[in-house]
Order: structure tokens, then sequence, then C-alpha cells
């Protein structure tokens, strides 16, 4: 009995031990159809994270940017965004969208990124502006 008490209880313990190193993060991971489609409504906002540089070479419509590697990342995402309302977001990609999905779903945004970002964007031949 004393050995099955502690045979629960270690699994419980290892179980306890995985949940707590899962993201706190929550987002959805696009492809590129879905996160077109999803953008069609106007009320989603849309965030562009790369660098200025990236930004200024080209972009999907209607896009702002704030480039997640910025240190103040969070605190102008916080003055520019809404919370009530979704966020889709993309870079070049998909690494520092998901960081940015990370920081922004842990703040309270709904947040849908384009999975392997602006190149598989590109790739499909969506429309792009410069």
């Amino acid at each position: 009995m004393l050995k099955a008490n502690l045979l629960v209880m270690g699994i419980l313990l290892f179980l306890s031990s995985l949940y707590g190193c899962r993201p706190k993060g929550d987002f959805e991971s696009l492809s590129v159809d879905e996160f077109a489609s999803r953008i069609e409504n106007e009320e989603v906002q849309r965030l562009d994270v790369r660098t200025p540089g990236e930004y200024s070479e080209g972009r999907i419509k209607k896009f702002i940017n704030i480039n997640v590697l910025d240190d103040s990342f969070g605190a102008m995402a916080d003055t520019l965004l809404e919370k009530n309302r979704p966020v889709a977001l993309y870079c070049r990609s998909g690494k520092r969208s998901k960081k940015a999905a990370m920081i922004l779903s842990e703040k309270g945004y709904k947040v849908l990124e384009l999975d392997e970002g602006f190149n598989a964007w590109q790739m499909a031949g969506k429309d792009i502006e410069r």
C-alpha cells in the first residue's frame, strides 16, 4: 500500500513538473491561407514584428511595424494595440513572431501568428507592398 501511494505521488509530481514547463502564452499558428483568411476581418489588428529595415523592403498590406527585438516591444504594443481585438502578426520566417506571440498572449492579447512568416507568404504568391 505504501509503495502504491509513493508511486502515485511520484507520477503526480512528474506530471505537475511537465505542466509547469509549458509556456504561459497561448496563440494560434496559422498557414498562409488561414492567415490570409483571418486578416480579411477588419477587426483584426495587423503587426509586422521584423526590423524596420526588413519592413521597408516589403510587407503585407495594412500591417504596422513594431520590432520584437526592441526592448520596448511590449510597451509599444500596449500603446498601439487594443486587447479586446485579435492581433495578427508575422516575422520573416516564423521564429521571432512566435516570440512576439508569446509576449503578447501572456499580456492578454488574442494572437494569430503566421507560422512560416513573410517568406512563406511570398512563396505562396500573396500580395505585398513596398
